[in-house]
C-alpha cells in the first residue's frame, strides 16, 4: 500500500553547487588538454542554451591552462530535433562557427545534461551540414543515464543515477542568477511550472 508520503512529489534537492560546478569545469578542461595533447586543434561548440554558457566557461579555463585562445562557437539544433511535431514551436537560436571552421578539427560539443541522447544525435546531424571534423567528442555537466541511442559522453562532470520520474534542473548564473544542479520529482516540477515561469528563467529539463 502506497503511503501519502510516498505519493507526494518530492521537491528538488541540490546535488551540485557553484563551487562544485567550477571544480567540474576545471577538471574537464585538464582532461581535454591531456587527451587532446595540448588541445591545439580543438574547437568548442556549446549547444543552446546552457551548453553555450558552460562552453564559454570551459573556454576561459582552457585559455588559463594552455595560454592560447581555443576556437569557440555555438550550435542550434532546433531544426534537427526529432520531436518538432510533438512539442510547441521553439525560437531559433544562433549557430556561430569559428572563422577557421571545423574541417579536420577535434570538435567538442558541450551540453548541460545527457539523457536520452537525442539532443546529441540532433547536434551530430547539424554538424554534418556544417563541415567534416576529424573527430567529435562530448562534454556534459551531468550524465543522468536512460540512454535511448548509443551515445556516450567523453567528459562527464557528474554521473547522476536517476529514475525516469525525476527531473534534473541545471541552473547557471548566466540565465538563472545562481549555479546549481537540482534533482526532484518530475510531477513536482510540473505542478510548480507556473511559479517557475514567474522567475527570470525557467529551469531547463534536457532530453
Amino acid at each position: 500500500m502506497t503511503t501519502h508520503h510516498e505519493s507526494t512529489p518530492r521537491p528538488p534537492h541540490q546535488v551540485l553547487d557553484g563551487t562544485d560546478i567550477t571544480r567540474v569545469i576545471t577538471r574537464i578542461a585538464h582532461e581535454i588538454v591531456e587527451r587532446a595533447k595540448g588541445a591545439e586543434d580543438v574547437v568548442l561548440l556549446g549547444i543552446h542554451t546552457r551548453g553555450v554558457h558552460l562552453a564559454r566557461r570551459l573556454h576561459a579555463r582552457l585559455a588559463q591552462i594552455t595560454g592560447t585562445e581555443i576556437p569557440l562557437g555555438t550550435l542550434d539544433i532546433t531544426m534537427y530535433r526529432d520531436d518538432l511535431r510533438l512539442k510547441p514551436a521553439r525560437a531559433l537560436e544562433h549557430t556561430e562557427i569559428p572563422s577557421g571552421g571545423i574541417d579536420g578539427k577535434l570538435v567538442i560539443l558541450v551540453d548541460d545534461v545527457l539523457f536520452s541522447g537525442r539532443t546529441i544525435r540532433a547536434a551530430l546531424d547539424a554538424l554534418n551540414d556544417i563541415g567534416r571534423p576529424r573527430a567529435v567528442q562530448l562534454a556534459v555537466l551531468v550524465d543522468r543515464g536512460h540512454r535511448e541511442l548509443p551515445i556516450r559522453a567523453d567528459y562527464v562532470g557528474k554521473n547522476l543515477p536517476t529514475s525516469l520520474r525525476e527531473a534534473v534542473q541545471v541552473r547557471l548564473a548566466d540565465t538563472d542568477g545562481v549555479d546549481a544542479v537540482l534533482v526532484g520529482d518530475r510531477d513536482y516540477t510540473a505542478r510548480s511550472s507556473q511559479a517557475l515561469a514567474s522567475q527570470s528563467s525557467e529551469p531547463h529539463l534536457p532530453e
